[in-house]
């Protein structure tokens, strides 16, 4: 089963300000339609998890992205999200505090894009490019040359 992006929203705390991560969004999202984007007010740690929870659908998946997750190859994550199947996620990027623990403790699964930390304009660019670069590996697209 290929990626549906109909079946993955990103809930990330924050706003794009810089135009060249715009832009980067902006392209991937063409790439992936369907794939929807909730931006949520920052207002410290406790604040945005009560947001991100009430912004929660009961049959999502809650992912947070954290350095502390689960690191993978892009194949080892295209497996995975086929692995989910027909389950709906939310892919969960925090402000510059980071998570709530208690919010990534609650999480299906944590994922760290890398052991450094980035800024979350930049982490929600390169989530959004890993889940294209999945969704062509499924596929047998040219896009991912391994």
């Amino acid at each position: 089963m290929v990626i549906n992006p109909s079946r993955i929203r990103l809930l990330v705390v924050g706003r794009l300000r810089k135009g060249w991560v715009q832009e980067g969004v902006a392209l991937y999202l063409k790439r992936l339609p369907g794939l929807q984007v909730l931006e949520l007010r920052d207002g410290g740690m406790a604040r945005e998890a009560e947001a991100i929870r009430a912004a929660l659908r009961p049959e999502e998946q809650l992912v947070v992205l954290t350095e502390e997750g689960q690191g993978f190859d892009s194949v080892a994550f295209a497996e995975r999200l086929q692995g989910s199947g027909s389950q709906r996620l939310a892919f969960v990027i925090g402000g510059a505090d980071g998570l709530d623990p208690a919010l990534k403790a609650a999480a299906s699964w944590r994922l760290s894009l890398s052991p450094m930390t980035f800024p979350h304009e930049l982490a929600r660019l390169l989530l959004l490019e890993q889940l294209y670069r999945a969704q062509s590996i499924q596929q047998g697209g040219p896009y991912h040359r391994a």
